[in-house]
């Protein structure tokens, strides 16, 4: 079974909604953990959008990265252009990627929803791509 970490700046909103979506799209097909280069928390807003479509997350925490080690994953999946400040092993795994998203926080609920959207339609194609 892969492993796949997503990562942002805070671990916050992106991979956190990125980490719901894997878990469910990919539930017996791989495993996921999510992390930040810092650690802070889920955001209320993004616990709110996936309720909207039946993704809880409210059970998932921000982590900090360097609680784990780059060797024990095969896909690292960066949400925020943050993949210029990982050390390097990160970026040297089998898959990497660098998916840009735009940060929802402190931004409408639209844009949450918007990004979200985005972050299921990409995670959605990771999995397949994965299993």
């Amino acid at each position: 079974m892969k492993q796949i970490m997503f990562v942002c700046k805070r671990n916050s909103c992106r991979s956190q909604m990125a980490e719901g979506f894997a878990r469910t799209l990919g539930e017996g097909k791989i495993s996921v953990t999510s992390s930040g280069l810092e650690a802070s928390r889920v955001h209320p807003t993004a616990i709110q959008v996936m309720d909207e479509i039946n993704i809880d997350i409210t059970d998932q925490t921000s982590n900090p990265l360097k609680d784990f080690k780059a060797e024990d994953y095969d896909a690292v999946i960066s949400l925020c252009g943050c993949g210029v400040n990982l050390p390097e092993a990160w970026v040297l795994r089998d898959v990497f990627e660098d998916w840009q998203l735009d940060d929802p926080d402190g931004q409408p609920l639209e844009t949450f929803r918007r990004v979200r959207d985005e972050i299921k339609e990409r995670v959605g194609k990771l999995v397949e791509t994965l299993s």
